[in-house]
């Protein structure tokens, strides 16, 4: 274990030694955003990724995927060794970081966005105060932007206020300090400055993107930018309705999604980043900067579950306005609904800690997933359940999915795992496929289309018919990844979570179990075991664990639910974030970080395993099922 997980396990400070400064794990980072992307902020003052102005733009920063070429800007003190403490301020996404000094002192920075949960109010800035707390301590500020993924090196001009980095692009990026210190060239590129802070004295560094030149400290108002989004964050965080035994975990969710959401258009992208790997050395790294329609299900349900009605129903309204069912259900949409860019490799960025390829832009945009069509219907029935009315014109969209789905009912496609070894028929995708006809026969009836309703259930039952055929293995009776196999894989969870079959039905139990035997390392699942045509180990699924979660609630095995939901809870990092997935052995993350789908899954989970035990405490026989749909039969 690294010492940065060791500390994170013990809750202590994260110390850092004199010497070459180490490579950070990936999740020994904050994050802040403002509605429009997301900077990280490492737990040692540094800022190492950045896309601006949006989500999927070329990077700022990108010294996470290549130290040297990447680029980044930090605060932090100039002497080692030095320890760290990093958490949010209360119910917002305001990170504060605390580093104590021996023999100097203690500082604060305090990092945000300025943020108000109104898209036409962002001002591409980032703010960072510096205070002293105890003592005297020399503190050094950082500015060295790498434009378009590292590939240019800006050239930075001095003015009266601050500095300014020119891309050839036309790019313009402003750096000024409070400090009254001198930008002076930095060896290693950019500048830097120095200044020592005292009891009380407060310092700002501000980042201004697109800003024509530098102005003075106080033209960016810092105080009250800081104010007015404490403020927005806490009256955001306010809204939250659960109140169970997780709520801090629960609200740490809620406030990194919607930091993952793109607020002009209501897209949620998966991560904030690209390339971060799956295992290290590895090559499963992938562009996650992108919104994809399978997610509208997930956040439906997660965020209206928990009191976040208007970030569910923005995320529903962009999914259904950019769908097109005559080009095809795209399996993924940029921030802007538009065409994500075709797959390729970085080759000029070494990748984190020597994970290559770097890429950009998702090969899988040309995949067919049939469970896209699925999540979709599914997200218009959610939407209608969470007490929302479906006009005609959405409604003619929906109709049209759902047809699509009867079209493709007998192919094979990709799957929701993405594998780039070729189709198969996933009992998965037949799942949605289900899923898209029984939850439209639903949505037939409020408009009143009696005899499609009828084709609808017909063609339901014939894929659940045809799934409780061939998606079985016919010697052990448990369920099947594909058709015409006997291995399994975890998106077999979701077979009692979408209500195909019960709870209690003897092949889930032996499914739950070949599961956990085949796929399972402790609480932790893996998606799968075979070849798909990356190669190269990953790490657990964080998503996967908690349907297992959910599932084992669903069942009545409450503690086993709890136990595994927990031990997913314990390995998020300092400040409740998780990535895609787990070392199991390590606890250490993997994969682009911070991942929607955890979070998604952890609240879920979360409220799953919350009634399960309320409804075990007042010895009821009800099953525990959230708004689900259609129940098992």
């Amino acid at each position: 274990m690294d010492l940065y997980s060791a500390a994170r396990r013990l809750e202590r400070p994260f110390r850092f030694a004199p010497g070459e400064e180490v490579e950070l794990p990936l999740d020994a980072r904050g994050m802040i955003g403002d509605g429009l992307t997301c900077a990280l902020v490492r737990v040692d003052g540094a800022i190492d990724w950045l896309c601006w102005p949006r989500f999927d733009s070329p990077s700022v920063f990108a010294a996470l995927l290549d130290r040297e070429q990447g680029g980044l800007t930090a605060v932090r003190p100039v002497a080692r060794p030095f320890s760290s403490r990093q958490g949010y301020d209360d119910g917002t996404n305001v990170l504060e970081t605390v580093f104590e000094v021996p023999g100097q002192g203690t500082v604060r920075i305090v990092d945000f966005m300025p943020w108000s949960n109104d898209p036409r109010s962002a001002i591409h800035e980032i703010h960072r105060r510096i205070e002293g707390i105890a003592g005297q301590v020399e503190m050094e500020l950082v500015f060295d932007p790498r434009f378009d993924y590292g590939r240019e090196r800006p050239t930075i001009n001095h003015c009266e206020w601050g500095v300014i980095a020119h891309g050839t692009r036309g790019e313009r990026l402003v750096a000024v300090a409070g400090s009254g210190a001198t930008w002076e060239p930095r060896p290693q590129g950019g500048v830097v400055q120095r200044t020592t802070i005292g009891p009380g004295e407060r310092h700002w560094m501000v980042l201004s993107w697109d800003a024509v030149h530098p102005e003075p400290i106080a033209s960016y108002r810092c105080y009250e930018q800081l104010r007015i989004t404490r403020r927005a964050w806490r009256a955001w965080s306010n809204r939250l309705t659960y109140d169970g035994p997780w709520r801090h975990h629960v609200m740490r969710s809620a406030l990194c999604l919607k930091l993952l959401t793109y607020q002009p258009s209501g897209a949620l992208v998966a991560a904030p980043t690209t390339s971060l790997p799956e295992w290290i050395g590895g090559t499963r790294n992938w562009d996650y900067r992108y919104a994809w329609v399978r997610d509208a299900s997930f956040a439906i349900r997660a965020e209206n579950l928990v009191g976040y009605n208007d970030e569910a129903r923005e995320f529903f309204y962009f999914i259904r306005d950019h769908v097109d069912v005559e080009q095809g259900v795209q399996v993924m949409y940029d921030v802007n609904g538009d065409r994500v860019p075709e797959e390729h490799v970085l080759a000029h960025l070494r990748g984190y800690r020597g994970s290559q390829p770097v890429r950009v832009g998702n090969g899988a945009r040309d995949q067919l997933q049939f469970d896209t069509i699925g999540a979709l219907v599914d997200a218009a029935h959610l939407y209608e359940r969470f007490g929302n009315t479906l006009t005609l014109r959405s409604w003619r969209k929906i109709r049209a999915v759902v047809e699509a789905a009867r079209r493709v009912i007998d192919q094979p496609d990709h799957g929701i795992w993405e594998p780039r070894s070729g189709q198969r028929h996933n009992v998965h995708s037949k799942l949605m496929i289900w899923v898209a006809l029984d939850r439209g026969a639903g949505l037939a009836t409020a408009f009143g289309e009696t005899r499609l309703k009828a084709t609808w259930l017909g063609e339901a039952a014939r894929v659940r018919e045809d799934i409780l055929k061939r998606g079985v293995d016919p010697d052990n009776q448990y369920f099947v990844a594909a058709y015409g196999e006997s291995r399994v894989e975890a998106s077999l969870l979701c077979l009692p979570l979408h209500g195909l079959i019960s709870e209690d039905d003897p092949r889930l139990v032996r499914t739950v179990e070949r599961i956990r035997a085949d796929l399972g390392s402790g609480p932790f699942i893996y998606r799968y075991h075979y070849d798909d045509g990356v190669g190269g180990p990953e790490g657990a699924f964080v998503l996967c664990g908690f349907w297992l979660a959910e599932v084992l609630a669903l069942m009545g095995r409450v503690d086993e639910a709890q136990d595994v939901f927990t031990a997913h809870l314990q390995a998020s990092n300092h400040v409740g974030l998780l990535a895609e997935q787990i070392d199991p052995r390590s606890l250490a993350q993997l994969g682009n970080f911070p991942q929607a789908f955890s979070h998604f899954g952890m609240i879920n989970a979360a409220l799953r395993i919350d009634l399960a035990r309320r409804l075990k405490g007042e010895r009821s026989g009800r099953t525990p099922h959230l708004i689900d749909g259609a129940r098992g039969r």
